[in-house]
């Protein structure tokens, strides 16, 4: 048995289908389901159960799937250390950033890590922290930013950014004057909130329920920009991270603290548990460390 075998036999598992693995690995069905039975005849166990219609895995076929995963992925670690030796430090970084996030605190980081290492290419992604989140978990993405916490079993991460939500109001709202605003006072506005790709789209609702209502979501969006134009245009009320608000105009939009309870807006920069991280990824977290301290 070798790490061809068990790619194939993964393949195969994952599609219940020797056609589509065959098509996937652009090989024989033929010699791929010999392939497959061969292991089999090998390990003294059956993996596939073929007598139904939709082919299944046997017990022991799960545990063969699982181990022969691990495998996989242990060599392709190996195989990725190698070639940061062999490469020199060339490369590939595919970073998460939720779109509020990378124009306000990462310039300084991208620029001298570009200097310092002109062979690594960046690629962006800007997609919500949700979004980020479960690209990073399924190996999609090296690194990525989120709203903490996270999930200690699944990342290692460190925060960047600590922060508090703020209340933007229509600058001629009965609210606009007060020193802060307790969340239970926004009852019966409307809210103007985060899409659901954000975290933020969830946790505020969620400490609206906790201050006693639902909050009346009228309107969504992705873009924060857009959030604030429509509350300048009187459509509703949101809540946006302290950095977001600055530089919005006063005359149009007021921003004032949130409180009872404020809600933070605490970011991390994450990557996955016992997976190998690439001498970019290990840079980029240096440089993060030492280029954005903590801010809050």
């Amino acid at each position: 048995m070798d790490i061809r075998q068990l790619g194939y036999f993964v393949e195969v598992a994952e599609q219940l289908s020797f056609t589509k693995a065959s098509e996937t690995l652009h090989i024989t069905q033929p010699t791929l389901s010999k392939m497959v039975k061969l292991m089999e005849e090998e390990l003294g166990v059956t993996l596939l159960d073929r007598s139904t219609k939709q082919m299944e895995l046997t017990d022991a076929g799960q545990v063969v799937l699982s181990q022969a995963k691990r495998v996989l992925e242990a060599f392709h670690n190996l195989s990725t250390e190698l070639n940061d030796v062999m490469e020199i430090r060339k490369g590939l970084l595919r970073i998460g950033l939720p779109p509020m996030i990378g124009s306000h605190f990462f310039p300084e980081v991208m620029g001298q890590f570009r200097v310092t290492y002109p062979g690594i290419a960046i690629k962006i992604i800007e997609v919500g922290a949700k979004k980020v989140e479960n690209a990073v978990e399924n190996g999609e993405l090296d690194i990525g930013v989120i709203l903490l916490p996270a999930r200690e079993e699944e990342f290692e991460y460190f925060e960047i950014v600590r922060e508090e939500l703020m209340v933007l109001l229509p600058a001629d709202h009965p609210l606009a004057t007060k020193p802060f605003i307790r969340l239970a006072e926004l009852k019966e506005e409307s809210f103007i909130l985060l899409s659901e790709d954000f975290a933020l789209h969830y946790r505020i609702p969620d400490e609206c329920i906790r201050a006693g209502y639902r909050p009346n979501v009228l309107y969504e969006s992705s873009q924060w920009d857009f959030i604030s134009e429509m509350v300048a245009a009187k459509l509703g009320i949101s809540l946006l991270p302290r950095t977001i608000c600055q530089g919005l105009d006063p005359k149009r939009i007021a921003v004032v603290p949130l409180v009872e309870p404020a809600i933070p807006w605490n970011l991390g920069l994450i990557w996955r548990k016992n997976k190998y991280l690439s001498f970019a990824a290990r840079e980029w977290i240096r440089f993060t460390r030492e280029l954005l301290p903590k801010r809050g």
